[in-house]
């Protein structure tokens, strides 16, 4: 249970937050409807970024930090840690560090986040070596207990909404993706979502 303890799968809090999370991003049109949808609420989130879609969509990525939400690493090029050794890893995750740190404008002004750094691994695969190397470097890894699956073709918009609504608690971190794949089903299941819990008297905030 020692290795589980270094993630964090979800907040324990009395209080009615949710902590919903969005992987793969930015990515055109997507992003754009889940920053719409959240700030209709004025919901925060957490969106852990890929570095090759920073580089290529930076005014979108502008646009998530200018919203007030938090963005997290998801590696440059979206690595399976399990098949990866951890030279490669930490690698491909240092390249979106740098690209974070360019893109929020760090490099210019010599300043540095105060913030701790988030992770979240592709898949939720990573070894224990890159766990251990990622501790050391000061990253956070996030995980989560509520998986939405909108990324899953074989399952429907209602079960992914029921995945969602069925699972959630005060402290969840909850996984979507801002990605072409899970479009469909984010567009059924965000605004949903979002009304319903705020209904029930929870707020959105960013890890």
């Amino acid at each position: 249970m020692r290795l589980l303890s270094r993630y964090v799968w979800r907040f324990s809090s009395s209080k009615k937050e949710i902590y919903l999370t969005f992987d793969d991003g930015p990515t055109e049109e997507i992003t754009d409807f889940v920053l719409k949808e959240l700030h209709k609420y004025d919901a925060k989130a957490t969106f852990f970024c890929l570095g090759k879609n920073i580089q290529a969509h930076p005014e979108i990525f502008k646009k998530i930090k200018n919203n007030g939400h938090r963005v997290g690493n998801h590696t440059q090029q979206h690595l399976n840690g399990w098949k990866t050794n951890k030279e490669d890893y930490l690698e491909n995750i240092l390249k979106c560090e740098q690209i974070i740190d360019t893109s929020e404008g760090h490099h210019k002004t010599g300043s540095t986040r105060q913030e701790q750094k988030l992770f979240r691994p592709p898949y939720g695969k990573i070894k224990k070596s890159q766990t251990t190397a990622l501790l050391k470097k000061d990253y956070k890894i996030v995980l989560w207990d509520v998986l939405s699956a909108d990324f899953d073709k074989n399952i429907s918009k209602e079960k992914c909404l029921k995945n969602v609504l069925e699972n959630v608690q005060n402290g969840s971190i909850v996984v979507f993706h801002d990605s072409i794949k899970a479009r469909a089903k984010v567009q059924f299941t965000l605004p949903i979502v979002l009304a319903e819990l705020t209904s029930q008297g929870y707020i959105f905030k960013a890890i």
